[in-house]
């Protein structure tokens, strides 16, 4: 599968197989990940592995309990894919410690090293966290992005010792998907490019 093919299949995939990932999957994906570029070069990320049944089981309640209020109010007049979403979302947080691994993608103010600042920490680990679900998708492995690491996050570092100089920055669940890889829907690129000018 080229890159490209990966990037336009590469759909959020909430419903994953409770099947383990193997060791050396995990760690491929990692290396994808550690393939991006970043600001400087400073490779500021750090990524944590969760597999651990009890930890996920800790933090999925958790993340649930946060969960419910967003999904019990979800706005009214939703369009189909909207709907999806927040379906697949609640089946994600309903059922998050039965993803086989959840990837913490963190990262340290590293650059300028002089004058570190946020922004370039997000620069660096967003960019990696993409290299990751491409990886991932050209492996037939299905992930999805979230941000429920905001839901939980003193918990999660506390259970699994994230020092606190290290920011989450997004948590990805990964595993075999349920359901079949489709394109991804995006707007076409004459509606988004402009040319020399807007």
């Amino acid at each position: 599968m080229d890159a490209i093919e990966a990037m336009e299949t590469c759909i959020a995939m909430r419903y994953l197989k409770e099947d383990p990932l193997p060791q050396d999957v995990l760690e491929r994906l990692i290396y994808a990940a550690t393939r991006a570029s970043s600001a400087g070069n400073s490779q500021g990320w750090e990524f944590v592995v969760l597999t651990d049944g009890p930890i996920k089981e800790k933090v999925g309640a958790h993340v649930r309990e946060a969960m419910a209020p967003v999904f019990e109010n979800k706005p009214q007049g939703l369009d189909a894919s909207q709907t999806k979403m927040y379906d697949g979302a609640q089946y994600l947080a309903e059922n998050f410690a039965k993803v086989p691994a959840w990837i913490f993608g963190c990262g340290r103010k590293a650059y300028p090293p002089q004058d570190p600042q946020e922004v370039f920490m997000y620069a660096s680990v967003y960019p990696a966290a993409q290299n990751l679900i491409v990886a991932a998708r050209s492996m037939g492995i299905g992930t999805a992005f979230t941000t429920f690491h905001m839901m939980a996050e003193p918990l999660i570092r506390e259970l699994i010792g994230i020092p606190e100089d290290v920011q989450l920055c997004v948590s990805i669940a990964a595993g075999y998907p349920e359901r079949q890889f489709k394109k991804v829907n995006r707007r076409p690129v004459k509606d988004v490019m402009h040319l020399n000018r807007w």
